[in-house]
């Protein structure tokens, strides 16, 4: 690799690989849709565009022979339509210029929610299928984009598709926050009455798999067209890891429990009402948001570790005390 493209570079997940990348002597071309400073003092080529349109992605591709298509649209409500627009048609797009373009290596970040129905998965592998009934446009949208990365792999162009599970760490703007915030605003709770175990991901941890990923499909390609669930390693339990983060932010531990059901109901009817209402905000519970809290999600890795290296780098033990310390320093 000496030149590539980063897409959503300025996210969470995308500044770390596009560090990483850099660290390593690789130029990086991040296609972002607002101007980013740090960006900017990294020396990263930047071109502003969104992946609905498919000029602003072969210019930003321009001389790349790699693309990290980590850019999406997440989160767990909104409208369909833009979840349809910026997952699949935006990875269509992605595939069509690396093709135009003659790139022989895409790396597509993917999500474990793939194949997530809301039942248990207890140390699961790649070859659970994908989800017959998602529970929200998320979902859906991203088992779809993931079936055309994966479909798009052969002669011409190497795909891989990399499903991190839960990426915390400094700078998190996502799962560090929220958790802080409810728990100030006293709303934090766990859901049902076990502790069931969850994998979750440093961020240096996932940003590293990525670029082995790269590494292996520029090589002896073991990984190209398969999908690869990526952790820690380290599954713990829905209540250890909040906890991590509260004690990281000097809170007190999460005690309120919610019932599994009742948490369910509650996502049912918040989801009908805002939907019928028209309310674009994120409800407080969502049928997904129960489940996912609800039942246990880790993965068995060795997949990973055997087609492209990955082992991860950083501890959650190790991790927690970088967090502490971040945002001790970013209060």
């Amino acid at each position: 690799m000496k030149t590539v493209l980063v897409t959503g570079a300025g996210g969470f997940l995308g500044l770390a690989l596009t560090k990483l990348l850099i660290s390593k002597g690789i130029k990086v071309h991040a296609l972002i849709r607002r101007d980013n400073a740090e960006l900017s003092a990294l020396g990263v080529v930047i071109f502003k565009g969104d992946l609905i349109d498919y000029q602003a992605i072969e210019n930003a591709a321009q001389g790349c022979d790699t693309v990290f298509h980590v850019a999406s649209k997440a989160g767990v409500w909104g409208a369909e339509a833009d979840y349809i627009a910026s997952n699949i048609t935006g990875t269509k797009h992605v595939l069509e210029v690396c093709f135009d373009l003659g790139i022989p290596r895409l790396i597509y970040t993917s999500t474990p929610s793939v194949i997530f129905s809301g039942q248990d998965e207890n140390g699961v592998n790649e070859s659970t299928p994908y989800s017959a009934h998602p529970l929200n446009h998320y979902t859906s949208t991203k088992i779809a984009a993931e079936k055309m990365v994966l479909a798009a792999n052969g002669f011409e162009l190497k795909t891989t598709s990399l499903r991190p599970h839960l990426i915390w760490g400094p700078g998190d703007p996502h799962l560090v926050p929220r958790v802080i915030s409810k728990a100030k605003q006293g709303r934090l709770a766990l859901v049902g009455k076990q502790d069931k175990l969850v994998d979750t991901v440093y961020i240096d941890n996932a940003a590293l798999a990525h670029y082995q990923a790269a590494c292996e499909l520029e090589s002896e390609a073991k990984c190209a067209g398969k999908a690869y669930f990526i952790s820690n390693d380290e599954p713990v339990t829905m209540a250890a890891m909040l906890n991590g983060i509260l004690s990281a932010a000097h809170l007190a531990p999460v005690s309120k429990r919610v019932p599994a059901g009742v948490a369910y109901s509650l996502g049912l009817f918040l989801e009908g009402a805002y939907g019928l209402l028209g309310i674009k905000q994120e409800p407080v519970m969502t049928r997904f948001v129960a489940r996912q809290l609800s039942t246990a999600h880790w993965f068995d890795i060795s997949p990973a570790k055997t087609d492209f290296a990955y082992q991860p780098k950083v501890s959650l033990a190790e991790g927690m005390v970088k967090l502490e310390t971040w945002l001790a320093n970013n209060k």
